[in-house]
């Protein structure tokens, strides 16, 4: 919790003394008492004495007090408040060593299954983009609210050749740019047609509304082995165009997969994932890493994402909050004093 004027807290301090001052009255009672004589009459005219109940109300009040005094600094908290609208780029790792079974059953299938996790986890407003990766990259399916359609492309994927991630990476922000800029993808890639064309119409009629973000989630279980860019350098682009990139190491270092070479020749080889590179991708980028060892903590992390990319955090004063829990003690004071006492403290 924050405030916006913290100093208006000093206010406080007269909350220790009204308390000291209650305190010394309530010490003072016995005296009064003693002044009367006839202890036997005072016994019969007197009622019983209210016990606890007698600093009830006055409690509540001492209450209220605090809670308009700290109203008066204007409190804020932190909320998550869920977003309306934004572009989540699933930018997947479909090489051959994603048939590694140290993440059972394969790397491949946690992943599709994760996947899915993910398009159920974000709000229904999000439009979801499949982009794969191995020796070259490509648009599967174009952002869509069809979560469907998502998840059949999903199921659809199957592992072969090397690992291109720096040229991934140039694919999605071009993508991502394409998408601020007209509100679809080049139709020169490979793409299943979008299940929202309303809102390609919107942009074409000149919708001058604030462009949605898009935001990229890079998966990859290995090295960077094929395509013309370094992961690195690709990130830069990502960098000058303000796009983060989420980034998850699947797999284990120990893990390996059977490959076929250039001779065609079946091998078994290691095929550890690239944990540093990936890191400091979602490091330059301003966003978060997540290493996945198995498939219980990718699924974990795919939960996570959906639950922090569908809310922004934001400063709400909560001064009403304050201002009305303080009404309410003064109410329950009043009203429990009347019962008890006939009588307002």
């Amino acid at each position: 919790m924050s405030f916006v004027w913290p100093l208006a807290l000093l206010g406080l301090l007269i909350v220790p003394l009204a308390l000291f001052a209650y305190l010394a009255v309530q010490r003072r009672r016995p005296q009064y008492a003693a002044r009367f004589t006839n202890l036997d009459l005072l016994a019969n005219v007197v009622d019983k004495t209210p016990g606890w109940r007698r600093h009830v109300p006055s409690a509540l009040y001492l209450l209220a007090l605090v809670g308009l005094l700290t109203a008066l600094a204007r409190p804020q908290m932190t909320l998550a408040t869920p977003k309306e609208e934004a572009t989540v780029l699933l930018v997947m790792d479909v090489s051959g060593s994603m048939n590694a079974e140290d993440v059972e059953p394969t790397r491949m299938a946690a992943a599709q299954l994760a996947g899915k996790t993910l398009v159920e986890a974000l709000p229904e407003g999000f439009r979801i983009g499949l982009i794969t990766f191995s020796t070259g990259t490509r648009t599967l399916v174009e952002p869509t609210t069809d979560r469907e359609l998502v998840n059949n492309a999903l199921d659809s994927l199957v592992p072969n050749g090397g690992t291109a991630m720096g040229d991934a990476i140039v694919h999605a922000v071009e993508s991502a740019r394409l998408l601020q800029n007209d509100g679809v993808l080049s139709s020169t890639s490979s793409v299943t047609p979008s299940s929202t064309p309303d809102r390609r119409n919107e942009r074409a009629a000149g919708d001058e509304a604030e462009d949605e973000p898009v935001i990229i989630i890079l998966l990859s279980d290995g090295f960077n082995t094929a395509g013309s860019t370094d992961p690195l350098d690709a990130t830069e682009s990502a960098i000058e165009a303000g796009l983060p990139i989420f980034t998850i190491a699947l797999g284990t270092p120990d893990g390996v997969a059977l490959v076929t070479d250039s001779q065609g020749r079946q091998r078994t080889v290691r095929v550890p994932p690239d944990e540093e590179t990936l890191a400091e991708i979602a490091e330059l980028t301003e966003a978060r890493f997540f290493s996945a060892p198995t498939a219980e903590e990718l699924q974990s992390v795919y939960e996570d994402l959906g639950s922090k990319i569908g809310y922004d955090e934001e400063q709400r004063e909560i001064t009403v909050g304050f201002v009305a829990a303080a009404a309410a003690l003064v109410v329950a004071a009043g009203g429990l004093s009347l019962l008890w006492f006939n009588r307002f403290p």
